[in-house]
């Protein structure tokens, strides 16, 4: 690195890992790095760049690799057919960065923050985290026989502390928010005399976020996405990775800087409140999330340059219920066998919200950041019932026949089951292929009207959906049918048709079905959703009978 700009007056100064972070001319306490770039633009027009890890930008880096460097980047960017084929959008690809050491894009952060404490004789470090940046920290620290005292609150999952703590880190469990954390961190720092790793405004940290943008438009034959999508904490993460776009637009690598979209969870989301309101700055909140690891309550002044970017490349801020990034974390699971943790579910279910508000075009060329892993995860994301336990034998003997027939009459009342009454096969796989992503659901199907009522009362299955032109018997003959029956009566219906629908009819229809959808507008999210809610409150009103 050559040196530091300023980026209020344009002052460049040089460089050095203990110089101030203000500007020495106006005192701005934002300046930016600058590189060679010419002679960077020559490794790439020759493909002279080596190595795998994220080292391989070494020469727009601020600090010089490591002598025994674990492997940090090089992580691989998926094309996400299936979850994308689902929202309509074919050029969704998710950046995962799960392959790192710890299953983290942050990682990359402790990478190039340890590598400069090296190379400037640095042997005990302080750091506040909410989770990643812990374990992360404490992973590169014991590789090169760093001292590391972490400080986390104490709604940080036990699992993350004692990972931490696996890697030989102090850990210290604070019993407040992040933002009080920090302080104390930064007070025991200070009184100790020890290097307090500041994140956002620590330069080393801040470039390393900008290797995923560079990883991402190599893999893209150096093409820059339309919209970058990310999961957002304090905001470090979204902030080095359009500097990394920015750059490489600048250099004339990439022919765009792409829209970035912000995403938080609604219980701590005073990014997104600041956005909607109009406004530059942030106003703290009193985080309010189950998901720990995105509960910065204070975004301070990185929301104000996150704020200035979208201003000038377009983009937008978006906040989900806990509920929604829950949901979007199993359909991810069960549509592309990624499992990720919560915070970066986040990041999904907000691209879900932006598809049915319309944000985003099929056709755009979409990256979602992909990091963390499930487990371990807060039990309510699978609820207490995602198994069935079937009862054989009180030992582990082998079971009688007796016991076997039981179980498995056991497995049969207990498996969820729908049926499906359509006469177009193709229609009724889809629907039922829709169905099997979302839960492993035991699916019945009916070719026509009669065959779906016998069946009905056979199976008496938790929920009907079906179509309703059907020849010999239509679907409004099947649901008086059923209706009168006293087995079926009570079984919630679930109407898909192509059918143009009369007022008189779709009156008629709302007295008899829970929910009407016409199959050219089919949300295949939405449809599942809905009978997904159907199914649990049908199953919650059984357990309060």
């Amino acid at each position: 690195m050559t040196d530091l700009v300023c980026q209020n007056c344009g002052h460049i100064q040089p460089y050095t890992f203990r110089s101030s972070n203000s500007c020495a001319q106006c005192a701005n306490d934002w300046l930016e790095t600058h590189y060679d770039y010419a002679g960077f633009c020559d490794l790439v027009r020759n493909q002279q760049l080596s190595g795998q890890t994220l080292w391989r930008y070494s020469s727009v880096l601020p600090v010089p690799p490591p002598v025994a460097p674990t492997h940090v980047g090089g992580t691989p960017l998926l094309h996400a057919q299936r979850f994308g084929g689902l929202l309509g959008l074919p050029r969704l690809y998710i950046k995962d960065e799960r392959y790192s050491p710890t299953n983290s894009f942050k990682d990359r952060q402790a990478a190039l923050a340890v590598a400069a404490l090296v190379s400037n004789d640095i042997r005990e470090c302080v750091i506040a985290s909410t989770g990643n940046a812990a374990v992360a920290y404490a992973s590169a620290c014991a590789a090169v026989g760093i001292k590391l005292w972490v400080f986390m609150t104490s709604v940080v999952p036990e699992a993350k502390l004692r990972e931490a703590a696996l890697f030989g880190a102090e850990v210290i469990k604070v019993s407040g928010n992040y933002d009080q954390t920090k302080q104390i961190a930064a007070d025991f720092a200070q009184n100790r005399n020890i290097i307090y790793d500041r994140g956002a405004n620590s330069i080393p940290a801040r470039e390393a976020m900008k290797t995923i943008s560079y990883e991402i438009c190599e893999q893209l034959g150096w093409q820059a996405p339309d919209w970058y999508i990310q999961a957002v904490s304090g905001g470090l993460g979204p902030l080095g990775v359009y500097h990394g776009f920015a750059e490489l637009h600048a250099m004339g690598l990439t022919q765009r800087v792409p829209q970035t979209a912000i995403i938080q969870a609604e219980g701590c989301s005073p990014m997104v409140q600041a956005f909607q309101a109009g406004k530059s700055v942030a106003e703290k909140v009193v985080p309010n999330t189950r998901i720990a690891i995105l509960s910065t309550g204070d975004p301070g002044k990185i929301y104000t340059r996150l704020w200035q970017r979208i201003q000038t490349s377009g983009g937008t801020m978006e906040a989900v219920t806990d509920e929604e990034a829950f949901s979007a974390m199993r359909l991810l699971a069960r549509t592309e066998g990624i499992s990720v943790e919560p915070a970066t579910a986040v990041a999904f279910a907000g691209l879900q919200k932006m598809v049915a508000q319309g944000q985003v075009n099929p056709e755009e060329l979409i990256v979602v950041n992909c990091t963390g892993h499930t487990f371990p995860v807060d039990k309510h994301v699978l609820n207490d019932q995602w198994h069935i336990d079937v009862h054989v034998s009180d030992t582990q003997q082998s079971a009688p026949q007796e016991g076997l027939q039981a179980a498995l009459e056991q497995l049969n009342e207990k498996a969820t089951t729908v049926l499906l009454i359509d006469d177009n096969p193709d229609d009724a796989q889809l629907v039922q292929r829709i169905l099997e992503r979302r839960k492993a659901y035991r699916v019945y199907r009916a070719t026509d009207g009669a065959d779906g009522v016998q069946q009905a009362i056979q199976r008496l299955p938790d929920a009907i959906v079906m179509d309703l032109m059907m020849p010999n018997m239509d679907g409004f003959q099947v649901m008086s049918t059923l209706r009168q029956h006293p087995k079926t009566r009570d079984i919630p219906i679930i109407v898909v048709s192509a059918k143009d629908i009369t007022p008189a009819e779709r009156h008629h229809l709302a007295t008899h079905t829970r929910a009407v959808y016409q199959k050219g507008s089919l949300s295949p999210v939405a449809f599942v959703e809905q009978v997904v809610s159907v199914i649990e409150h049908k199953e919650r009103d059984s357990e309060d009978q």
